[in-house]
């Protein structure tokens, strides 16, 4: 990396190295997805609701910090995979639920040690104990940005 002094005031604002840690993480996991057709923002969609028994389509924006348009292309990407499905809402027939299918699942399990690698590629400069850290101070700021 070179020694310039612009960059060395870009490298002092933590925000700015955020920013550039995200890309890079992005290009690394739309890499890896590459060959299914999907990016990091389906995959992120998908892990989301492996953790629910359903979320209404209108929340999913809010949950993951999309576009309500963008959601609707997301989930209608993942419908076309068969991998998510949306139904009727319990007691509201208007509203939609999006529900992970047993193909979504499958996907899941078969893209977790790729997705596993494509962290310890991007991670791969700090040692286990310095991974742990820097997770645990990010769930905290990840956190503090939900409330």
């Amino acid at each position: 990396m070179p020694d310039e002094p612009w960059l060395r005031s870009l490298h002092s604002d933590t925000g700015y190295l955020l920013y550039r840690i995200g890309l890079r993480s992005g290009q690394l996991f739309n890499a890896a997805l590459q060959e299914s057709g999907l990016r990091l923002r389906h995959y992120a969609l998908l892990r989301f609701l492996a953790t629910t028994g359903g979320t209404p389509q209108r929340e999913l924006s809010a949950r993951l910090g999309h576009d309500p348009s963008a959601v609707v292309g997301l989930v209608d990407d993942l419908e076309r995979l068969g991998f998510a499905e949306r139904r009727p809402a319990p007691g509201d027939r208007r509203s939609r639920v999006v529900v992970l299918t047993e193909d979504g699942r499958t996907f899941l399990r078969d893209t977790d040690e790729t997705c596993r690698d494509v962290t310890g590629e991007l991670l791969e400069p700090l040692s286990p104990d310095e991974r742990e850290t820097l997770h645990a101070l990010l769930l905290r700021v990840a956190r503090a940005d939900s409330d």
